[in-house]
This record gives C-alpha cells, structure tokens and sequence, in this order.
C-alpha cells in the first residue's frame, strides 16, 4: 500500500494494539508518527487515550515497520475524532438541515 503522508492511519501492531496516528515520514525501516493514540474498549464505546504519557507531543514518534501487522487508512469520523483529541478542534461536518 502506498502511504500517503500527513495523512490519518489506523495501525494494527503485533501487540495487538491499535494505534491511530498521522504518519510524517516513512523510510525502508520505520514510520515517523504525530500524536499517537491508543484505541482502547469502554463501556461508552471505543475511545483514544494517549500511546506515550510522558513523551513530548510535538515530537515525532519512530515506529519500526517490524512491528506492524496491519495499516490502513481511518475512517472519517476517526479522523475527525483524532483531530478533536490531538488539538482540541472538533471539525465541522458539511450536512444539510431538513427541516
């Protein structure tokens, strides 16, 4: 699959965690990831909690390709959920109002 930069990912790791995050950069070995979130269970539902509490978030994230079991590009509303808990934003949907 050809990766596209700066865009959102879903990333199945060989834990068995899934991690969702901006790839920044990509070589033969490793991604770069932005603001990596942990998907986790709930009783409200899945939710996204941080993958590293104590790194600093403005730096980018080295993820061995090694350890990568599956990619694939998230859904809109994971995406839109991943803006909203990396930066505060809740993005607006386009719908149209029916009276």
């Amino acid at each position: 699959m050809k990766i596209t930069l700066d865009q959102t990912y879903t990333i199945k790791i060989s834990n068995g965690d899934e991690i969702v995050a901006r790839i920044t950069h990509e070589d033969d070995d490793e991604y770069h990831i932005s603001r990596p979130l942990v998907v986790v269970p709930s009783p409200q539902g899945i939710q996204m909690i941080f993958g590293l509490f104590t790194a600093d978030p403005e730096k980018p994230v080295v993820l061995n390709k090694s350890a990568v079991s599956m990619i694939a590009p998230s859904r809109q509303e994971v995406c839109d959920s991943y803006i909203e808990a990396t930066t505060g934003i809740k993005p607006v949907t386009n719908k149209i109002l029916m009276g």
